[in-house]
């Protein structure tokens, strides 16, 4: 997997104005999807959202998850590992977060940062890092056999829209608190970065647990991706929820005429 070979920008003929209809709907479905996950609690979700800086993780997580109901959603942030963190193995911070039956979990960076970052600047040995691909799998295939559905995303930018992004950054006053040296020393290291994903996508990838790329460039496909990705996920187990929910509404209906039929006896 070489992701100089994908595209960071929607295909051709594909334009804001003919998705916004699109999104629109798939908002809808996402949130009527999210509806039955709760009522059922047979299923979790977890998104897993990476990319680069500026690729636009925050803005994925606005869009999205907006057409959810907060009230089952659980967004977390993975930055530099704590102190009591860093004391414990490498997923220990991560698996506190997965998500209960019923819930989704967004993570904004994640487990893989430990085969990234740590990666690139040579933060652990090369041995360990390895290793942890191996890790990383089996802690996601736990996560499923469970019935939590994972989706990962690797959010695609070009550099020269990342260059863009950074610049427009300092010159917007609501968006300058944004601001840091080190993204622009992160750029420094492209090409390492670049196969330190193309590496984590490829060798943890799989059926139970997909990667999507994302092209990134434009925030609005972006968001359309993602959402598109998910529903579609989502709708497999649209009858298996069903199913479970007509069940427990068969149970409930038995309850209530039970305890009326006492009350009138009584």
């Amino acid at each position: 997997m070489k992701l100089d070979k994908i595209s960071t920008e929607p295909p051709k003929g594909v334009t804001k104005e003919n998705t916004q209809k699109r999104f629109a709907a798939l908002g809808a479905e996402l949130f009527e999807l999210q509806d039955a996950l709760w009522g059922a609690k047979v299923n979790s979700v977890l998104v897993v959202l990476q990319g680069r800086d500026s690729a636009g993780k925050d803005g994925t997580i606005k869009h999205v998850a907006g057409c959810l109901n907060p009230r089952g959603v659980h967004v977390v942030s993975f930055g530099v590992p704590t102190t009591e963190e860093s004391q414990h193995d490498f997923l220990w911070r991560v698996h506190r977060h997965a998500p209960r039956l019923g819930e989704f979990a967004i993570f904004n960076r994640s487990h893989y940062e430990d085969v990234l970052v740590v990666r690139v600047h040579g933060l652990a040995p090369k041995k360990l890092w390895q290793a942890r691909y191996g890790h990383i799998a089996d802690f996601e295939e736990l996560l499923a056999e469970h019935g939590t559905i994972v989706l990962k995303y690797f959010l695609h930018i070009s550099k020269k829209e990342q260059k863009k992004r950074l610049l427009e950054r300092e010159r917007d006053p609501r968006s300058a608190w944004k601001l840091s040296a080190n993204d622009w020393k992160e750029r420094e290291h492209w090409d390492d970065y670049t196969e330190a994903y193309e590496d984590a996508i490829s060798r943890t990838a799989s059926r139970h647990a997909p990667w999507t790329v994302v092209p990134a460039d434009a925030k609005w496909y972006r968001n359309l991706v993602v959402a598109e990705s998910i529903v579609s996920a989502l709708r497999e187990c649209r009858k298996d929820w069903q199913r479970t929910l007509e069940e427990t509404g068969r149970k409930a209906r038995a309850e209530l005429a039970d305890y009326r039929r006492k009350k009138k006896v009584g």
